[in-house]
């Protein structure tokens, strides 16, 4: 895969971070795949009532965002936790 197709699989379920990481372009699509998984893991803080719930909005509109910046293949970081790197 390239690092477009592996950029946007990065953002399509746990299974598709997975896949994109093991089988796609790494060194290309770098970014995305970190971006992703950060948003993947804060998402889970949305199982909090009523304040998770507002976050969890907040990370569909990241996730979003995330999304709509691979396909364009932007490196546009996503608000509040586009700067945490997990993946080096």
């Amino acid at each position: 895969m390239n690092a477009k197709t592996t950029s946007i699989i990065a953002y399509i379920t746990w299974i598709g971070l997975i896949v994109a990481f093991c089988a796609g372009d790494r060194e290309g699509a770098k970014f995305h795949l970190n971006q992703a998984l950060v948003i993947m893991l804060f998402t889970l803080l949305s199982v909090i009532p009523c304040i998770g719930w507002i976050w969890g909005i907040f990370m569909l509109v990241c996730w979003i965002m995330g999304l709509i910046a691979a396909i364009n293949q932007e490196e546009k970081e996503v608000p509040l936790i586009g700067k945490i790197k997990l993946i080096k």
